[in-house]
């Protein structure tokens, strides 16, 4: 089943071009989705605290089609589908005068807090009805470059403002922290993100942030200091686009 919320974007989502970050992009789509399971009867912070489950985001396809700017009135869809796996499929769509403006494909693993492991999803106990499974204008899959054509570009601590409820960075912070590392006059072309969250990163971690720039792609890894890659990334741009729209 879909559900749907609706928003009024904030000036304090948006950026030096006044456009909405990705990453309030991505706030309202799981703030959407957050609603979507509490009006199921139970939401994430009962799921955690009565049944010590948590949902773990596994991977993201975000693909944008046109900036969003302060002050505009959008509308938020989501809906989950099955997967191969244990985990679940959910989609998100935002909508701006019935116009599709950015959607994201994503997956997510449930996780046992109290002993650890994942669990089927159906153990949340949530009567989810499954939807179509969509489709989204992002490739399916990332094509990493090689690991030696990496560059060391930056340290990142993690520090409080990063984290949620689980102590880790929420997934959510990830596209403002890669943002930060594209040249700004690049950022008006951005048009989608890919991001594998492989190992998460806790409050006090400092990771490596690695990167590489192939045809239109910024390539992204975060490293910790054990030297296992925490994150994948792909930031897409679009030829057609001018940096400073």
């Amino acid at each position: 089943m879909k559900y749907t919320a609706r928003y009024t974007t904030r000036w304090h989502d948006t950026d030096a071009f006044r456009r909405v970050r990705p990453t309030q992009l991505l706030v309202y789509m799981q703030e959407t989705s957050n609603r979507h399971i509490k009006s199921l009867g139970c939401s994430l912070d009962e799921l955690r605290d009565q049944k010590k489950l948590a949902f773990i985001l596994s991977k993201i396809r975000l693909a944008i089609y046109e900036p969003l700017y302060m002050g505009e009135d959008i509308s938020v869809e989501t809906w989950t589908y099955e997967t191969h796996g244990i985990g679940t499929g959910r989609f998100y769509r935002i909508l701006k005068d019935e116009k599709t403006v950015a959607e994201a494909d994503t997956t997510w693993a449930l996780v046992d807090i109290e002993h650890g492991g994942l669990v089927h999803v159906d153990s949340c106990g949530y009567p989810f009805e499954h939807e179509e499974v969509p489709t989204v204008e992002i490739p399916n899959r990332m094509k990493v470059p090689k690991e030696g054509s990496f560059e060391e570009i930056d340290k990142r601590r993690i520090v409080y403002s990063d984290l949620d409820y689980n102590m880790h960075m929420n997934n959510t912070k990830y596209a403002d922290m890669l943002m930060d590392y594209i040249p700004i006059e690049e950022t008006g072309r951005v048009k989608g993100f890919l991001l594998s969250y492989l190992r998460e990163a806790s409050y006090g971690d400092v990771l490596s942030i690695l990167s590489k720039c192939v045809g239109d792609s910024f390539y992204f890894k975060t490293v910790n200091k054990e030297g296992k890659v925490c994150l994948e990334a792909q930031v897409l741009f679009d030829k057609e686009l001018e940096g400073h729209n």
